[in-house]
């Protein structure tokens, strides 16, 4: 039996049934609502209606368009008309309102946000004329729906139907409405009646007197649809009583609804002037009684037909309650369910609840009747979040309904409380009870008293107040660094404007008009002063020589702020008259920095918004406009009302100085704008982009935003001077990297189609038309029917395999089927499911499809569009359509029993619904499971076969043999020494990318290919390419640069790079967002900086590490010069790097071994290693360089003198771990025993060497040293080592770790040398409004003499500073803010990777993520008394380990985005392995164990105790003892699948 699940369906079925028209309001023409999916498949699959002559139609109308509009022309020309909507569109349609609420029209309203809806918009509405339905359960907002659109043929009034979609969407389901109730309900005769008239108002605003009336003839009453014709046959006609009302009954109700005469639906009850008389024929507006007695007989037929009974006030609970609760809402169920589960302890036991379901008219007899007379309470909770009264509405219609009543004989007056309903979750509500009821029962209970939370999650609010939001404080902030004191933003709100209204305190117009005020007044000054000097009224002439320099240097603002205050030097100590009047006014001695400030309000109407008179003015003013409107809400505006461009239109003046800037963008570009258009004498517009949904939108978001608009191009980045050709310089500037790439292309194909258009003008017309959707739009089709054609002439069966894959495994393994299929003899066709066209469906013969799982059980991200449509879709009949399905997935993936359905939850969900829509199964759904000893080739290897014998192609002989799939070791020694096809992939102009195996080879050199995870989605919707760029790594052996060094790697991040910098957990500089064309001049100018990139990822030895040990000079450098040598002695031999990235002078390139020479890899050979290789020094007390988690850890031993002496070796340590599989685990290294410093790089050589040789090569995932160790044994491996060697180890020597964190602030060396470690949060460098960060380490650099050192844990040291620069360099550090270290232990002690959106293996935020949820728990380290206490929290986006979580007193590791695994246990000082806790948690749940454990830590730890220490003594955790026991004992089972 078919089934409706949800409020939105069972709505938009009634209003398609009862309706000529539908208006479906979305959020846009592409997004759709909870109603416009559904009315789309009716529309679609023309389904008829119960009231359409013809076929209903539906009319999509974006929420920003005036939507009611859409009503007037349809229903005056007797269309039955409904609308479909959510909340946010009711108060802006205030003046419809009045009018359509005299006709039959019904809007059907999802309260929104619908988690926490803002009942105001109900409220505020209810004078409006309209009867008002609320629907509180699934099954009401159908019967409800109904009743609607039954109510409004028959009174000829408008019916708004409310309800919260989000708490019925929680309803059991229900069966499809019967149509033949329906039919009886809407009374097909009166609605024919109604389709026959037309009406001949025309007016939208201006009344037109037209009122529901009733015609009266004898004992029958008929709704008169006009006031014109008022004889005309009406609409509907139901018998009621000739007779007036009796007066009893009017008594009544005037005292019973009092309040709804003053707020009700029906009019005001106006004189029936407009009704003729035609044989005693009399007219009267329709009333509240009508409304009732009409709403009564439509539910007396509902409960006839279907036992369910509905009344205006509905009343549960016990028949002899003393208290109740009045619920406008919330959810009914979840208090009902409350209060049901109440024991004798709960003070809201055995209460009763009312809820409205004739919200308006307001009959205040009929809540009397609901009510028992025993109820002597009632609290009325009302969710009104806009409240523009103290006391709610809804308290209000109570108080005036119960008090002015006339109560029954023995029936008191209730007393009423009135609360603020907020966000009450399921798990609160027996704590908002609780709270209500306490306070009710009280002696003398509190009005108004807030209950619940008063943010909801996700809320979309409107603020009307007019503020500038916190969000646009960036761009002041830059606009105070920059000008500083000059600054004076005119119309900036402020005390000074008392008296003029914020809106127009902040406009433009009002702005101007003081600025031109002041900048007369200026100018009056300076004649003033050129007036004093030629009258010399001074003491002495010092006044006279300074005030004629600086009136001739007035109007330069750099000249005239240079010798102001020189002037008032000596005006002050002049004393004279003139002196003292010129100083009364001496702020006028410097020019200001004028700017106004706006939003993109200003830009829907240039000449009312001011902007007009200030460009065209030509005065010396600055007009910062904000625009913070997303790329995603622009792209579905409506392009007749879009905004104009401000930009295009100042620059159309030709005197104005005109940028574009983003500072989540470009803060360089931001900069460098605002100081231009200050320089630029005339009119300068800056228009900044700050894209938010809501003013509380956190940066991340506001950073995703931005990036996405600048890269689709919605928001270039440009500068337009039109004076800079006076200079030789471009008028125009574009900044926008990969726009201008892309306009470069364009404009190279423009120029071509200009030139064709020439030669050939009867094509033009074709030519120049934008291609954009329209070649979107066909882009599928094309693809699939050129596969097709290509397929003609194939024999055998057709076969359709579609994938959705996001690593690439399902892909490979699609076109592998695909192939065999071919080899077997079908016509195999093989593309992504999002490139598939869906109408086609229904016509394939034989269909495989093969998808991977995302994140929850999510379709992976080019299979989530096709999943939508087939999930949707309501008429696609594959009934002659025969399918398999094959899923990957991890079954440990999620470990908790209720989190289990996510395991293969794509697969089986398509499966299920393919069934559904009547396909055939070919075989059994296919599982492949990575717990599996072959992974999902398990799996597959069993449900291939059973395909095959399906199709009957199993028995096909002469297959060929496959080639087996290139692998790693494949594409290093088919390489040529990781050569590969770099140099043709760089030259290749046609894609942003690199292959695939040369992304592999560019790792050996330095770089990973990547791609901005932000737009992936977007760009994918656009039908581009992802935004590849590439990441580059330097090799900085223990992390030592030259402040020279700094500046060029400074010089490469601004302008080759992302403008930013990352200080890595291996102790180097990292690039990001390097696009292709600029990937070789940054390459070489890192070399030019005397530093390298080779070998700082691949399967190589990679980056040495050592401490920074700033205060300990000499023995740094002993150690320093250890790590040099093992750096430069494993370096790979290839002379591959030079020939690719170092040209000679004349940029040819050069193969630097000569033509005839074969190069060679004596330490490597032409595999290199199974994997990557690390190898880190740390020096005792502090293990800063997490040396227990490297293939090698160096313990350094010093001497009697204080000298490096040598090292104990650790070998086998690692952190890389693949979720839930436990045959991967990190390790921390085995003690080999000591070596002296002069052969510890011939120790580590050799255990490289047997890694090398002994090393998984087959299995990347048990590839790394640790498992070669364990495999082994460690005698075993030490022995082998010291046989490659040819010596031995020496028994390790005794150390002392204490610590891992580094130690911040000032620390002066043996050589009285001083160091400043500096705080730089996860390694990120850059420049925010906030904090210049970038920009003050560069002007460092400039003056500094000494060395500046990276550390393990992503800092900086400033190091080696003498005493006699110890001034300037603390200046400076005041200046830009360097020196404050002043942040709480945890957050000191924190680490995270970089995850999105760069890192392509990030499964959850890390690195913009760890410093928000470090935030979140200060608070309560502060309570507990931990603020300067180390607690080692580490995050990473993945399980690959690059920030070292396993080995942290607390980590996160990212599971799915917003998910994480929590582990705890770790050794503070790097010692030991920490141990899962909690798998796939969220922040809530993250923050709910943390902040009671912290507090625990605070007062339970003993002296000393670290808090690794601490969960481990207090049984939270197990110990973990070696890598191999680090899946056991876990708090939370990790459990095997049967």
């Amino acid at each position: 039996m078919a089934t409706i699940l949800t409020a939105g369906e069972a709505v938009a079925r009634i209003a398609y049934l009862a309706s000529d028209l539908v208006i479906s309001v979305q959020p846009s023409l592409a997004t759709d609502s909870e109603f416009s999916t559904f009315l789309r498949s009716y529309t679609q699959r023309k389904a008829p209606g119960v009231v359409s002559k013809d076929l209903p139609e539906v009319e999509a109308v974006r929420h920003n368009a005036d939507p009611l509009l859409s009503v007037f022309q349809p229903i005056r020309n007797g269309k039955i008309v409904s609308v479909t909507a959510n909340s946010s569109i009711l108060l802006p349609s205030i003046p419809h309102l009045y009018k359509l609420a005299q006709y039959p029209v019904v809007i059907h309203v999802s309260l929104q946000p619908s988690v926490y809806p803002d009942y105001s918009e109900i409220t505020a509405i209810r004078q409006c004329g309209f009867t008002f339905l609320q629907s509180d359960t699934l099954q009401e907002s159908q019967d409800l729906a109904m009743s609607a659109h039954a109510l409004a043929l028959k009174s000829g009034k408008g019916v708004i139907h409310f309800f919260n979609g989000g708490n019925l969407g929680q309803d059991d389901p229900i069966p499809y409405e019967d149509r033949e109730l329906l039919k009886q309900l809407l009374d097909v005769d009166a609605a024919r009646r109604f389709q026959s008239t037309k009406s001949s108002e025309t007016t939208i605003y201006a009344d037109d007197g037209r009122i529901a009336s009733l015609s009266v003839v004898g004992s029958v009453a008929q709704v008169n649809a006009s006031p014109s014709s008022p004889s005309r046959p009406s609409q509907a006609a139901e018998k009621v009583p000739s007779t007036p009302v009796s007066a009893n009954a009017r008594s009544n109700s005037s005292t019973a609804s009092d309040s709804s005469h003053r707020n009700s639906s029906e009019g005001s009850g106006r004189a029936s002037s407009l009704a003729t008389s035609i044989e005693s024929v009399t007219t009267r507006p329709v009333t509240f009684e009508d409304i009732d007695r009409m709403l009564n007989g439509i539910w007396a037929i509902i409960k006839d037909a279907t036992k369910r009974s509905y009344e205006p006030f509905s009343y549960t609970g016990p028949a002899n309650a003393t208290s109740a609760i009045f619920l406008f809402g919330a959810d009914s169920a979840l208090f009902g369910q409350a209060i049901d589960e109440a024991t004798s302890n709960d003070v809201f036991q055995k209460v009763g609840i009312i809820t409205p379901r004739l919200y308006r008219p307001w009959i205040g007899l009929k809540l009397l009747s609901s009510v028992p007379k025993t109820v002597k309470k009632i609290a009325v909770a009302e969710q009104i979040r806009r409240k523009t009264t103290k006391w709610g509405p809804v308290l209000l219609d109570l108080l005036m309904s119960m008090k002015g009543a006339d109560l029954e004989a023995g029936r008191e007056t209730p007393q009423i409380v009135g609360y603020q309903l907020g966000y009450v979750e399921p798990v609160t509500v027996r704590q908002a009870l609780r709270g209500i009821f306490q306070n009710l029962m009280s002696e003398k209970p509190l009005q108004n008293l807030e209950v619940g939370r008063s943010q909801g999650p996700n809320l979309q609010e409107q603020d009307y107040v007019l503020e500038q939001p916190d969000l646009e404080n960036a761009y002041m902030k830059m606009l105070r660094q920059v000008f500083g004191d000059r600054l004076h933003v005119a119309n900036q709100l402020r005390k000074d404007d008392a008296g003029i209204s914020s809106q127009l305190a902040a406009n433009p117009e009002y702005g101007f008009g003081k600025l031109i005020a002041r900048s007369e007044h200026r100018q009056r000054f300076i004649n003033e002063v050129k007036e004093v000097v030629k009258t010399r009224d001074f003491t002495t002439d010092a006044p006279n020589k300074w005030l004629k320099k600086w009136a001739l240097e007035a109007e330069d603002a750099e000249k005239a702020n240079a010798t102001a205050s020189d002037v008032i030097m000596r005006l002050s100590t002049d004393g004279s008259p003139a002196a003292s009047k010129l100083l009364a006014s001496k702020a006028l001695f410097y020019r200001e920095a004028n700017w106004l400030i706006g939003s993109d309000a200003w830009a829907y109407d240039l000449g009312n918004s001011g902007v007009h008179h200030v460009v065209a003015s030509g005065q010396n003013v600055n007009m910062l406009i904000i625009d913070s409107q997303p790329y995603s809400e622009h792209a579905a505006a409506d392009v007749t009302r879009r905004k104009k461009d401000i930009g295009l239109y100042a620059m159309n003046f030709g005197n104005a100085y005109v940028a574009s800037v983003a500072v989540y963008g470009s803060y360089t570009q931001v900069l460098q704008a605002m100081i231009e258009a200050e320089k630029f004498e005339g009119p300068s517009v800056v228009m900044a982009y700050l894209p938010y949904n809501r003013e509380t939108d956190n940066p991340l978001t506001v950073l995703q935003e931005t990036k996405k608009s600048i890269d689709l191009g919605y928001w270039p980045l440009y500068r337009w001077n039109p004076r800079a050709e006076e200079k030789g310089e471009e008028n125009f500037q574009l900044d926008s990297e990969r726009v201008r790439a892309e306009l470069q292309a364009f404009l190279k194909r423009d120029n071509y189609m200009t030139q064709l258009m020439k030669r050939h003008p009867q094509f033009a017309a074709n030519i120049s038309e934008s291609y954009g959707s329209e070649v979107r739009a066909t882009q599928k089709r094309k693809a699939k029917d050129a596969y097709s054609k290509l397929l003609e002439g194939l024999y055998g069966a057709p076969m359709t395999v579609l994938f959705a894959s996001d690593n690439g495994n399902a892909e490979s393994l699609a076109k592998r089927l695909a192939n065999r299929g071919k080899a077997r003899g079908l016509k195999s066709m093989v593309m992504s499911m999002d490139d598939y066209p869906i109408e086609d469906l229904p016509s394939e013969e034989n269909l495989v499809l093969i998808t991977s799982t995302a994140g929850q059980g999510e379709f992976p991200q080019n299979g989530r569009a096709f999943w939508e449509a087939v999930k949707t879709s309501t008429d696609l009949d594959l009934t002659t359509v025969k399918f398999a399905v094959f899923a990957l997935g991890d079954s440990h993936y999620w470990p908790r029993k209720e989190d289990k359905i996510y395991y293969n939850k794509p697969g089986k969900d398509l499966g299920a619904r393919l069934l559904a829509l009547g396909g055939k199964s070919l075989t059994e759904i296919g599982l492949g499971d990575d717990q599996d000893p072959d992974q999902y080739q398990t799996g597959y290897s069993e449900w291939e076969p059973k395909l095959w014998q399906a199709l009957g192609v199993d028995k096909v002989e002469g297959i060929p043999d496959e080639p087996p799939p290139l692998t790693n070791e494949d594409i290093k020694i088919q390489s040529n020494f990781l050569r590969g096809t770099i140099v043709e992939g760089l030259n290749d102009v046609s894609t942003g990318a690199i292959s695939a195996s040369d992304a592999q080879l560019t790792k050996f050199h330095g770089t990973y290919m990547e791609d901005d995870r932000d737009l992936r989605d977007e760009r994918k919707a656009q039908g581009l390419e992802p935004a590849y760029a590439f990441m580059i790594r330097c090799r900085l052996p223990g992390g030592v640069a030259t402040a020279d060094q700094w500046l060029k790697m400074d010089a490469i991040a601004q302008n080759l790079g992302n403008e930013t910098m990352k200080l890595t957990t291996r102790q180097t500089f990292q690039f990001h967002g390097v696009v292709k064309g600029k990937l070789k001049p940054a390459m070489q100018a890192i070399n030019k900086a005397l530093m390298t990139t080779i070998a700082a990822c691949g399967d190589v030895n990679r980056n040495v590490m050592c401490s920074v040990i700033p205060s300990q000079s000499q023995f740094h450098a002993d150690v320093y010069a250890c790590a040099k040598r093992i750096n430069d002695h494993l370096l790979p031999s290839t002379t591959a790097y030079h020939e690719i990235w170092i040209r000679d002078d004349d940029g040819k390139k050069t193969q630097v071994a000569g033509d005839a020479v074969q190069d060679q890899e004596p330490l490597y050979g032409s595999t290199y290693l199974p994997r990557k290789f690390k190898i880190t020094i740390a020096v005792p007390p502090h293990n800063d360089t997490d040396v227990y988690a490297h293939d090698i850890g160096l313990i350094a031993i010093k001497g009697a003198d204080d000298r490096l002496e040598g090292f104990n070796v650790l070998a086998g340590g690692g952190m890389g771990v693949t979720h839930n599989m436990k045959k991967t685990y990190p390790r921390t290294g085995s003690m080999m025993g000591y070596v002296s410093k002069d052969n510890i790089h011939r120790a580590c050589e050799n255990i490289m060497l047997v890694q090398r040789d002994h090393g998984d090569r087959k299995d990347r995932k048990h590839a790394r040293l640790k498992y070669t160790i364990d495999d082994m044994g460690v005698d075993v491996f030490r022995t082998k080592v010291e046989s490659y060697w040819g010596e031995s180890f020496a028994p390790a020597k005794s150390f002392h770790f204490t610590s891992n964190i580094d130690t911040f602030g000032w620390q002066k060396d043996e050589n009285g040398l001083n160091h400043f470690t500096f705080f730089i949060e996860n390694g990120r460098i850059e420049d925010t409004a906030d904090f210049p960060m970038m920009t003050g380490l560069r002007e460092l650099a400039k003056i500094h003499r000494g060395e500046l050192r990276l550390t393990p844990n992503q800092h900086l040291v400033l190091s080696g500073v003498p005493d006699a620069q110890l001034p300037e360099i603390k200046e400076l550090l005041k200046k830009y803010h360097l020196d404050n270290t002043d942040f709480s232990g945890l957050r000191l002690s924190s680490s995270a990777c970089v995850a999105f959106p760069t890192c392509g293996l990030a499964m959850a935020e890390s690195e913009r993520y760890l410093p928000e949820l470090i935030t979140k728990l200060e608070n309560a380290v502060e309570d507990a008394g931990l603020r300067h206490d180390s607690i080692v929290m580490r995050m990473t986006g993945c399980p690959n380990g690059c920030a070292r979580p396993w080995v942290a007193e607390v980590a996160f590791v990212g599971k799915a985005y917003g998910a994480y695994n929590m582990y705890l246990g770790g050794g503070y000082h790097g010692q030991r392995l920490n141990k899962l806790y909690r798998s796939s948690i969220k922040e809530e749940e993250i923050l709910d164990i943390m902040r009671p454990l912290i507090k625990r830590y605070g007062l339970e730890r003993k002296e000393g105790e670290r808090f690794g220490d601490f969960c481990i003594r207090m049984g939270l955790i197990n110990e973990t003892y070696e890598g191999k026991d680090f899946h056991a004992n876990t708090a939370e089972e990790e459990e095997e699948e049967e």
